[in-house]
């Protein structure tokens, strides 16, 4: 199927699908005029691409785990770049929490009629 078919199908862009080739997440073969040819496998990859973007991986790291899917094989090296991968999102909601927690204290602190919006103490946002 050509490029444009293959984003209908999926609903991905045409400039995506182009990306994802560019990373070495997705091949297609190409025609005599160069255009792209993808078989009709290449729904299934792009889904899975996708699914793993929304959960936050790099291309890179895509790109690393796409072997063992191809071999349809599960190995400790995948699992454990799996387990990295949502030890690094952990930490990432650490910190959003924590400027959550200092942003709710900044409001808090303009709501208090002492504080006449005019200036926030910074000693009492840090502790």
């Amino acid at each position: 199927m050509r490029i444009g078919e293959l984003a209908t199908q999926t609903g991905v862009s045409v400039r995506a699908l182009r990306y994802y080739e560019e990373q070495g997440l997705l091949a297609a073969a190409r025609s005599g005029g160069g255009q792209r040819h993808y078989p009709d496998s290449a729904v299934d990859r792009v889904h899975l691409i996708q699914m793993l973007y929304a959960a936050n991986l790099s291309s890179r790291t895509i790109l690393d785990l796409l072997p063992c899917v191809d071999a349809n094989v599960n190995t400790p090296e995948s699992r454990a770049l799996l387990r990295a991968e949502r030890d690094r999102i952990d930490q990432q909601i650490a910190q959003l929490r924590q400027a959550r927690d200092r942003l709710d204290a900044v409001i808090t602190l303009s709501e208090s009629p002492a504080s006449g919006c005019t200036r926030v103490e910074v000693d009492a946002l840090v502790s």
